[in-house]
């Protein structure tokens, strides 16, 4: 690359593309050392595409639970300046036309998920009511200057049906603009005057309007100056009559909080109309509910992987978004780790993939801890065949994998009956919702619970009416199912919905008045007194029971049996693992994040994370070939609350030459200690920036120890 030439110049020199980055197929990277399997490709391409059905699902779910938001945010939108450019003297009208209309949107504590939900109203407002949307942060507008320049940069970027002509006076008036009301005003009168001779595109219902209004949305309305929104606030409202402005505040406490950074004098100005989206622990059990407790998609969660993305919910963000990403990562761990996941599809395309599954695959079978469990269960011989016949263990495999989805079809039904008999109980022993029990379920044998031992006390005491309907819910339920065993038990609800129907119990209560009276005709003491006796004899001993209640306890019971035939948990059937991802420790590792662990862990034992050969050491020596800042770090673990700097140098130099191997003649002994010293500074810096040591003003050669000991 070198040139030669008699004057100074500067030379360009084409880069070598010859060179590339060879690229690794990422299904490669579900190969891992000794676990490594021929179906790794398979696997990744089965988890894409169970993956992309629950994004897809999950996103048809949004939009739904949105709806109605949108809708009515929609409706408000367009009838708040149906008024406004209608000349009328009225001065109702002329008062109005100095408020701002703005939405209040309560959007929750979720903050994370917010600006998901405003980007789908952005579309929807975009399609259906003004091409004007802009949305800003409190970050980009510190100030009134800057909050203009960006509503004026985001309005003028806006998409609007415009001839070229138009679209080149919008890039002259971007050019010059000032950012003032004044000048987006201009822009705005510019940009909205048409010529009936022009052809124009066929518009959304926006056309409805001749000039439509602009749409500004502020997504974190707490964080805004309160100086910036006032100001805003007055200056659009002076000039409303010419530049149609419509306000969104992103909420995510209270409305009131509104009020607390506006004036009577500012807030007056807003006709303000509330709007609240629909709660997150709502939205988490709608999603688990089409996502997990159902037979649509295989892939299923076990007991403590479950509980944790619900801790992480419930206790930290409440975020959806990132509850979905939780269930992204234990999908994809679980086709990495499981080689045995291959199966973890639909039935018919499992059963396919049984027959070509290899004689490896086939021993990751007979490894798994519940096949082996089934084999001990089954005769000599069938033990023989299962564990030497390849064959006989597919076919017992297609059964297995036909069976365990039968169970999950039953369990679901029968889960989501027992949480319509137990959800409206009193101090709810199972949870108020299904993923409450559900978890319990996952867990243990549900029956062997003291929860369940008092569900069923309270079961034997409900009226006749709230019975009733607990029923109709279950028959709706299973009424939809197409097994035969449920369909059975549709029909036996059935029954006894009409038997409760048909029970008269004031005809009960008269027939027993009547056979007291007849028993009492005989008035002599005698008899008076040895019936007395035997009336106080059966309330102590038993009370008669009435149709009605033989007939609840009926009930009682066939909900029991019901629920120790088919809530078995998912560990006891054979197969489980391959559906079921269970690494919760892992999950933990990538979702609750412990830098106090992972710093403790590289500065203490670098060959965690270096893995290189040479820094292996005992426990509690120093190897003198460790970084700098690792040596530093455990220096200073031996010394007390405070460090003197020059103990703390000497230490440091004293390991640090353990391992220099300087030639003598071409560095002195001074330049080497210059760069050792060199050295000690930049990790007492870097220790120092992790916050594990302070200057101190107690002494001038010390430094004070922040953590572990230092007190």
């Amino acid at each position: 690359m070198a040139t030669s030439s008699v004057s100074k110049g500067c030379f360009v020199f084409k880069p070598n593309f010859k060179k590339r980055k060879i690229s690794v197929p990422i299904e490669d990277y579900f190969n891992k050392g000794k676990n490594a399997s021929e179906d790794s490709k398979l696997r990744f391409e089965t988890y894409q595409l169970i993956w992309q059905q629950m994004k897809s699902e999950t996103e048809r779910l949004q939009e739904e639970l949105n709806k109605n938001l949108f809708d009515s945010l929609v409706e408000f939108l367009q009838t708040s300046h149906s008024g406004l450019w209608k000349n009328s003297k009225d001065w109702s009208c002329e008062i109005k036309l100095r408020e701002i209309p703005t939405a209040a949107l309560v959007l929750g504590v979720n903050v994370t998920d917010h600006d998901l939900t405003l980007r789908s109203l952005t579309e929807v407002l975009q399609n259906n009511v003004t091409p004007y949307v802009v949305s800003l942060q409190a970050k980009d507008c510190p100030d009134m200057k800057h909050f203009l320049q960006k509503l004026v940069s985001q309005l003028m970027d806006c998409k609007v049906d415009v001839q070229s002509k138009e679209k080149e006076s919008v890039q002259v008036i971007q050019k010059n603009v000032h950012y003032s009301m004044d000048s987006l005003s201009a822009w705005y009168m510019s940009v909205t005057q048409t010529d009936p001779k022009m052809p124009r595109k066929k518009r959304t219902s926006s056309s409805q309007w001749q000039s439509p209004p602009v749409v500004l949305i502020l997504k974190d309305m707490e964080s805004f100056t309160t100086k910036v929104l006032q100001d805003f606030i007055i200056i659009s409202s002076q000039h409303l009559h010419e530049f149609p402005l419509i306000l969104i505040f992103g909420i995510a406490t209270s409305p009131v909080v509104i009020h607390r950074l506006l004036p009577h004098a500012v807030s007056s100005l807003l006709c303000i109309e509330l709007f609240q989206s629909l709660s997150c622990k709502e939205h988490l059990t709608t999603v688990l509910d089409k996502l997990l407790l159902t037979t649509q998609f295989p892939f299923k969660l076990s007991e403590k992987v479950l509980q944790i993305l619900t801790n992480i919910f419930l206790y930290h963000d409440f975020s959806i978004q990132n509850f979905i990403k939780g269930l992204q990562l234990s999908l994809l761990e679980h086709f990495y780790s499981q080689p045995l996941s291959v199966l973890c599809c639909n039935l018919p395309e499992a059963k396919r993939r049984i027959r070509f599954l290899s004689a490896n695959q086939c021993e990751n079978i007979r490894r798994l801890p519940s096949f082996r469990r089934y084999v001990e269960k089954q005769s000599s011989e069938k033990q023989v065949a299962l564990l030497t016949s390849d064959k006989f263990l597919k076919e017992e495999t297609q059964s297995l994998l036909e069976n365990l989805h039968v169970y999950h079809k039953n369990y679901f039904l029968v889960l989501r009956c027992l949480h319509q008999f137990t959800s409206s109980l009193p101090k709810y022993p199972l949870g108020r919702q299904i993923r409450e029990l559900y978890c319990m379920c996952l867990e243990k044998s549900i029956w062997d619970s003291e929860e369940y031992a008092s569900v069923l006390q309270l079961l034997r005491l409900l009226a006749k009416d709230e019975l009733m309907a607990m029923l109709q819910n279950c028959f709706k339920l299973f009424q939809s199912s197409s097994g035969k065993e449920l369909g059975n038990t549709a029909k036996r609800i059935e029954e006894f919905l009409a038997q409760f129907q048909s029970l008269d119990e004031t005809k009960e209560e008269e027939d027993t008045s009547q056979s007291q009276s007849k028993g009492l005709q005989k008035t002599d003491l005698y008899h008076l007194q040895k019936s007395l006796l035997e009336m106080k004899e059966l309330r102590s001993t038993s009370k008669r029971q009435t149709k009605f209640e033989v007939l609840r306890e009926q009930v009682v019971s066939f909900v029991d049996s019901l629920v120790r035939e088919y809530l078995l948990p998912p560990d006891t059937q054979p197969l489980h693992e391959t559906l079921y991802f269970s690494s919760a420790h892992t999950l933990r590792q990538h979702l609750n994040a412990a830098p106090r662990i992972a710093l403790h862990t590289a500065l203490n034992n670098p060959y965690y994370y270096l893995k290189n050969e040479a820094l292996r050491s005992e426990e509690g020596c120093i190897p003198n070939v460790a970084p700098d800042i690792c040596i530093a770090y455990k220096l200073h673990l031996e010394c007390s609350r405070l460090i003197n700097l020059v103990d703390w140098s000497e230490a440091f130099a004293t390991v640090v030459t353990a391992a220099e191997k300087m030639d003598a003649n071409s560095v002195t002994s001074e330049e080497r200690n210059e760069i050792i010293h060199a050295r000690f500074i930049r990790a007492v810096s870097e220790l120092e920036l992790l916050g594990f040591i302070k200057p101190t003003k107690q002494k001038t050669d010390h430094v004070a120890r922040l953590t572990w000991g230092g007190c």
